[in-house]
């Protein structure tokens, strides 16, 4: 649920209106009480086997609805002791493949991977039987069950003659381990994350699932490359990351980027935090774009993270920032989360917010990137990111689409031919690609900037900084000075009732309202309603942003900039009266 407010600075009549806008909105998250609502099954004493069709034995295994299995914009994301309870997983699994047509997996090939969070080995056993069981021909899973979420929208794409779908297994950026979460998503045969046509019926299929079909075989080793058969059915375990890397050399200069690695003068570091994107981190920036080994951090990806919260942003990659922003920083920093779709830039000293990331991207897409040598198709960004990106899209005369949150809506206007580069000010960065947000990708479009304005450079000359791209950007563009608050884990009352009064205010509002030194412009309740992708409890976010086109002030700190409308947020919502929260959990 969002509230908007659109500003007119009245500050100088004389001088140009500068456009503002703060946007407040409530994620609620539903915790499950399944455990004390599901009737449980045991497979092992009431199974039946049914009919045999490929080859391998088929039991039908005996079960009943559970509550709480409403599938979200990204997936289903629950605690892991929630997952871990009897047939929770396997319903869902069995939902989904009485939702789809069986054309789209009889026989056909499914991709599954995760981001080697725990639970993941055990639920890809799962996910193997109960696909066996309803005729899947076979199943492509990474070694040892690790394959990112735009990898394995890569291989779904590059498989499409054979490939309908796949299975990925994370609850994204979510810290992981026995107390925390886990998360199931299904991506169609176009590699995108499955339309609200089939998240739809899966649930309905969840409210009334009364078997399971079970494959009788022994689990898979998925640690070694190869295929094992059982009859008509089989398994073969890939590598996770060889078709990614294949097409990201075919969408960048790699000897462009790998000229910039490898000078002495440019130091690089990245924090794969522990998960996915460190099984792709040294294979593509080190061994194939020369980067130093020691520039990859938390290169191991672990069932926990390390303890972490594999969030990339300034909080949760803490390490990374003090890195870049201590004494003789490197040049250029970057992170990516849990799952491997977002991505958090740094130069020197110096952050980029997700906002300008992707403008930036798109401003310098067609001369840096040989992807886009044609230039972009269009430019899309969900409604609470900022404006930079719009005025991206006015200048080199681009088609423009603003859309709700949620990846599926730009792969909707990929699909359509619409659609090049898109973003999310919620560190999701991507291009048509694939159909996932792609944190890796970021990365790469963002070295393939800076080597591209440093190619002529000589060894001893001065090269140009990311700082330097970011404010020359500016300097082309404007900045739009851009914040979000997270209030994370507030109390449902309290988030819901301050919605409230904010509804009743918008309803009331008029354009001409003054507010302080501002005057209303626009006030909007935003008629898009989140599902819910998160664990417990829910979550206020208020989002601020101010155009600036002096260049003057292009280089003030954003927080400071920003303060008279993070001040009249904070007032006109009564955050701390209805939450009593008298900080955000996060800043970025």
């Amino acid at each position: 649920m969002w509230q908007s407010l659109d500003f007119l600075e009245s500050l100088d009549k004389e001088k140009l209106a500068l456009r503002s806008r703060i946007f407040i909105s409530l994620h609620l998250t539903q915790t499950s009480h399944a455990h004390s609502l599901s009737i449980k099954a045991s497979s092992s004493s009431s199974s039946t086997a049914i009919a045999d069709p490929e080859g391998i034995k088929v039991n039908s295994v005996p079960t009943k609805p559970i509550e709480g299995q409403k599938t979200g914009t990204s997936g289903l994301r629950k605690k892991v002791k929630v997952f871990k309870q009897e047939n929770y997983l396997a319903n869902w699994i069995q939902a989904l493949f009485n939702s789809l047509p069986p054309e789209d997996y009889k026989n056909g090939h499914l991709v599954l991977g995760g981001d080697g969070r725990y639970f993941n080995k055990e639920a890809a056993q799962i996910i193997i039987k109960i696909a066996a069981g309803n005729g899947v021909g076979k199943i492509m899973v990474g070694r040892d069950g690790i394959m990112s979420t735009p990898a394995v929208s890569a291989v779904i794409r590059k498989q499409k003659a054979i490939a309908n779908g796949g299975f990925i297994m994370s609850a994204s950026h979510n810290p992981g381990g026995p107390e925390y979460d886990w998360g199931i998503k299904f991506n169609y045969s176009s590699g995108q994350p499955a339309p609200e046509s089939i998240t739809d019926k899966i649930y309905g299929n969840t409210l009334s699932i009364s078997e399971i079909k079970m494959a009788d075989i022994p689990d898979v080793d998925l640690s070694s490359l190869g295929v094992t058969n059982f009859g008509n059915f089989s398994v073969e375990v890939v590598d996770p990351v060889s078709d990614y890397l294949e097409l990201m050399e075919n969408v960048f200069d790699f000897p462009l980027i790998r000229s910039l690695l490898s000078r002495s003068d440019f130091r690089f570091v990245f924090d794969a935090m522990h998960a996915v994107t460190g099984a792709y981190a040294k294979p593509i920036f080190v061994e194939k774009l020369g980067a130093k080994p020691d520039s990859i951090l938390n290169g191991v990806p672990l069932e926990d993270f390390g303890h972490g919260h594999p969030d990339p942003n300034l909080t949760y990659a803490r390490d990374l920032v003090a890195i870049m922003y201590g004494e003789n920083g490197p040049d250029f920093g970057a992170a990516s989360d849990g799952d491997g779709d977002r991505n958090m830039i740094l130069g020197k000293g110096f952050f980029v917010t997700p906002s300008d990331s992707v403008a930036i991207i798109a401003a310098n897409a067609q001369e840096a990137i040989p992807y886009f040598k044609s230039g972009p198709k269009g430019l899309a960004r969900s409604m609470p990111t900022s404006g930079a990106l719009d005025r991206v899209a006015e200048k080199l005369k681009l088609p423009f689409f603003e859309v709700p949150t949620g990846w599926k809506f730009f792969g909707n206007l990929m699909d359509a031919r619409k659609l090049s580069v898109c973003g999310e000010e919620s560190f999701g960065t991507g291009s048509d690609h694939i159909r996932e947000k792609d944190g890796i990708w970021a990365v790469l479009a963002w070295l393939s900037i800076v080597a591209h304005r440093n190619k002529d450079k000589k060894p001893g000359e001065k090269l140009i900084s990311v700082s330097d791209v970011v404010k020359a950007h500016w300097a082309t563009y404007g900045r739009n000075f851009f914040s979000r608050y997270d209030y994370e884990e507030c109390e449902s009352e309290g988030a819901n009732k301050m919605i409230g009064y904010l509804r009743d205010l918008v309803s009331k509002s008029k354009a001409g309202d003054k507010y302080g030194n501002y005057v209303l412009q626009f006030a909007d309740d935003f008629a898009y309603t989140d599902p819910g992708t998160g664990s417990a409890g829910a979550t206020v976010r208020i989002y601020i942003e101010q155009f600036e086109p002096d260049v003057s002030k292009h280089e003030m700190d954003a927080q400071s900039a920003l303060k008279p409308l993070i001040d009249l947020a904070l007032s006109v919502s009564k955050l701390r009266d209805f939450t009593g929260r008298e900080k955000p959990t996060v800043i970025t």
